[in-house]
């Protein structure tokens, strides 16, 4: 097999990996910045392919267009508008990178197909992906349909870090794990749904943020915690246990695999991520939920996942060693 053109796959594919953390992390800054109904039609903006700048721009009665449409109270405000378009604009982009991907992936029809399907599905779910952002923008940003997007995107990542990870099972198969210990990959699992467990309850905990922010009009945001429900404290509290789990996790890993290894920089990053998303979180409590923090909170529990997501897979090709049997 052609080792440039394998090359090229996983280039393509780590890079859309990325796009999709870059448009989460933007989704984030919409979802935050109240931008989300910036351009109140799809897939153009205000009827136009290319939006507006200026208000004067567009027809003089379009607040009355778009109330009988449904979305009462429209109001043109660029910055707001421009922040949703660019939303778009990467969206379009990684259906680009994950067509090139898929298309890239067919080497593998002959040693190893699943690697291609795996990449077609995720191409498709890339593309139902953007209808499910038509519909979020359709139902005027309810809630729930706000967070059926961010977790399909949740499993797309997961999905093409799989794939990636299975085109190098050979090397990954290679990595030393017998010194750690038997419960390692356990305490991974759990690790993992506790994240999974964590994103939920931050899911519930945004959804409250998102009405209560409706209510203060987006402002004083240093009074918004007086609203938050139960579930705020219990996501607060849940962040320490998952902190000491991932921390053991990491301390075995520095204990039992070598230090080049790339289960130890995988690691060492999702210590990292766990630590800046508890920093986040703190500075959202503490600082009267500041719209630049919870992008980058958000980000952080997508990250996180995924880099534990990546050590299970090479657990797992670890364990299919024949030299371990």
């Amino acid at each position: 097999m052609d080792n440039q053109a394998i090359l090229r796959f996983r280039r393509l594919g780590t890079l859309t990996i990325f796009a999709v953390y870059f448009v989460i992390l933007v989704g984030g800054i919409v979802r935050a910045s109240g931008a989300g109904m910036g351009c109140p039609d799809w897939p153009t903006c205000f009827g136009q392919w290319v939006p507006p700048t200026e208000e004067s721009q567009l027809p003089a009665n379009y607040h009355e267009i778009y109330a009988q449409r449904g979305y009462e109270n429209t109001q043109f405000n660029p910055v707001k508008t421009w922040t949703e378009y660019t939303n778009r604009l990467v969206g379009v982009t990684i259906g680009f990178l994950i067509f090139l991907t898929a298309w890239s992936s067919r080497i593998f029809l002959k040693t190893d197909k699943t690697i291609f399907y795996l990449a077609l599905s995720s191409f498709f779910l890339v593309g139902f992906q953007g209808w499910l952002g038509s519909t979020v923008v359709a139902s005027n940003l309810k809630p729930f349909m706000i967070t059926l997007h961010m977790l399909l995107a949740l499993f797309i990542v997961a999905l093409l870090i799989y794939t990636i990870a299975r085109s190098q099972r050979e090397f990954l198969g290679q990595l030393d794990i017998g010194l750690l210990p038997a419960k390692f990959k356990t305490v991974l699992v759990v690790a993992m749904g506790m994240t999974l467990l964590q994103v939920a309850m931050g899911t519930q905990v945004r959804e409250a943020v998102d009405f209560i922010a409706n209510e203060h009009g987006y402002i004083e945001r240093q009074y918004w915690r007086d609203d938050f429900p139960v579930i705020f404290y219990i996501h607060r509290s849940f962040s320490s246990v998952i902190l000491f789990t991932n921390l053991w996790l990491v301390w075995k890993l520095y204990q039992s695999v070598a230090r080049d290894s790339i289960l130890l920089r995988t690691g060492f990053a999702l210590a990292g991520l766990v630590v800046t998303a508890i920093l986040a979180g703190v500075t959202l409590d503490r600082l009267g939920f500041p719209a630049v923090v919870q992008p980058i909170h958000l980000l952080m529990a997508n990250l996180i996942f995924g880099a534990q997501f990546f050590l299970y897979i090479c657990l797992g090709y670890a364990l299919k060693n024949p030299a371990r049997l």
